[in-house]
């Protein structure tokens, strides 16, 4: 049954946490299409239940190669979670048939963020492998205001990880 399921959505309750446990469980189907988690939000006073990070999100990513779809709700109203953009990077290579991504993210330090992405040496060659063609994401729903060469290297920083959105 892992080899063959292709498609999952998990409901969410109202004491649904994502965090390392769910993730490993979903990592067995290593050939989902769409893993879909949706409506996401936050519960009570900055009380992130998004309990996955940087290091969780790649690692599930490297297992499920074969995503086009991937929705783990939305971007971090409260900015209190732990994946920032650097997760992104890893998403984009490792699930090259990407359309469409949703995820649930930081971007209280956006611009460092991305800006240690183009300086470190690991994330610079995964820059020069393939990445996703990503058509459709809820990014641009992150809580973000950035001013000046800020905007700038968002924006570059962005198309480095998805250039597709040049085209």
């Amino acid at each position: 049954m892992t080899e063959s399921l292709k498609y999952l959505t998990v409901k969410q309750g109202a004491s649904l946490i994502i965090d390392v446990p769910l993730a490993s469980s979903i990592q067995m189907f290593r050939n989902l299409i769409n893993l879909d988690i949706p409506d996401f939000h936050d519960r009570g006073e900055g009380q992130c239940t998004f309990k996955l990070d940087n290091d969780c999100v790649t690692e599930l990513a490297m297992a499920l190669p074969q995503l086009e779809s991937l929705v783990f709700g939305y971007p971090c109203e409260k900015n209190t979670c732990a994946t920032t953009v650097a997760c992104l990077l890893q998403i984009s290579v490792h699930c090259i048939k990407l359309k469409k991504l949703g995820i649930h993210l930081s971007a209280t330090n956006i611009v460092e963020d991305l800006k240690s992405l183009s300086e470190d040496s690991q994330f610079r060659e995964l820059r020069s492998l393939p990445r996703c063609t990503l058509r459709r994401s809820d990014l641009n729903l992150m809580p973000l205001t950035v001013y000046g060469p800020g905007r700038r290297a968002v924006v570059d920083g962005m198309i480095s990880i998805f250039p597709s959105w040049t085209s």
